[in-house]
């Protein structure tokens, strides 16, 4: 096959409307980037790739031209040459904004609606086994997802459902997710996927668990009882850590444990590592809870830093620009839900 040259390492952002026709240019000649300019790419054995938008539609148009899902980026350019640039030392030097403190709730607002919240507990709180804090929600500031951070030192949680899917990170602990009538064992560290409308609860000692629910809700619901309605169709409802899985992001990683694979609409559960770095700053089309499992860092965007460490989780609106920093040695291990998206891989400038 005809090898294209690279037009640049990232992707380009376009609106389109209904009907909307554009021709993609494969072959990375075309001065009319990221479009077909008619004539560049004679001779190349490369033609131009057609699309028409079939509703309102925001779109990572391939710059690399190296895409397996083109027109549109799918993250390849990160493990191209030069394709994935930490900041350096100097330029981040260069500015210094100001670093955020948390506020008596524990949450860092860097601005607008992006901030850093910490999901502890008061002593007054740890009264009793159970104990459930919303950490992202429409209030506030999320338009697409919501979270929650739960903990349960023995015994069972209350019954919960929801009308869209739920999706759980069981960060420590032993017990079960019981699903529709349906038993879950775990041991910590694995994702749990909750059909919308299905009654759920988790039942154990010493669980720490984020249960994130997408289209966003304000509380998530509770019921008397488990009701037994467990979606057949959709039987395999754990995302395991499995090394294998491992998807290369330049000298990062990240393995997606549930997707659109396990029945989500397009929504992601993944888990990654950072290499002690600092990123360059960029955006993404989806909205994201970023969980930090270990490591310590900063997170910044153009006017402001905030500290984070393990058990933190940072919430990114759409399109907000930022930079996740990782200061230990051994860099930082992490977990992020994102909706509308299934591709964690996937940014731009």
């Amino acid at each position: 096959m005809p090898t294209p040259i690279i037009a640049t390492i990232k992707p380009f952002y376009q609106e389109l409307k209904p009907g909307q026709k554009i021709l993609w240019c494969s072959c990375g000649r075309s001065k009319r980037q990221p479009f077909c300019d008619g004539r560049s790419h004679i001779g190349t054995g490369l033609e131009p790739v057609l699309y028409q938008a079939k509703q309102d539609e925001e779109v990572l148009l391939c710059g690399c031209k190296h895409s397996g899902t083109a027109p549109f980026c799918d993250g390849t350019h990160s493990n191209l040459p030069g394709g994935y640039v930490d900041e350096t030392e100097a330029v981040a030097a260069a500015t210094l904004p100001a670093v955020v403190a948390p506020d008596t709730q524990g949450f860092a607002r860097l601005d607008g609606r992006c901030y850093v919240v910490s999901p502890g507990f008061s002593v007054a709180d740890r009264a009793t086994d159970y104990r459930l804090r919303p950490l992202v929600t429409p209030a506030l500031g999320a338009a697409h997802q919501s979270q929650f951070y739960l903990e349960l030192d023995r015994g069972a949680s209350p019954v919960f459902t929801a009308d869209g899917d739920v999706v759980i990170w069981l960060s420590h602990g032993e017990g079960n997710a019981i699903i529709g009538g349906r038993n879950f064992p775990f041991s910590g560290g694995c994702g749990v996927h909750v059909v919308a409308g299905e009654t759920f609860r988790l039942e154990g000692q010493n669980i720490a668990a984020y249960v994130s629910v997408c289209p966003a809700v304000e509380t998530l619901e509770t019921v008397d009882a488990i009701i037994d309605g467990f979606d057949e169709s959709m039987a395999d409802r754990l995302g395991l850590i499995d090394k294998a899985a491992r998807s290369a992001m330049g000298p990062r990683y990240f393995q997606i444990l549930l997707d659109d694979h396990h029945g989500l609409d397009n929504s992601a559960l993944f888990i990654g590592h950072i290499p002690m770095s600092k990123a360059e700053m960029h955006r993404h089309l989806y909205e994201e809870a970023l969980i930090i499992l270990s490591g310590e860092g900063m997170i910044w965007n153009e006017n402001a830093r905030a500290k984070v460490c393990a058990g933190d989780v940072i919430f990114f609106p759409r399109k907000h620009i930022h930079s996740l920093q990782a200061l230990s040695p051994e860099g930082m291990d992490v977990v992020g839900f994102i909706h509308p998206g299934t591709n964690p891989g996937i940014n731009y400038y």
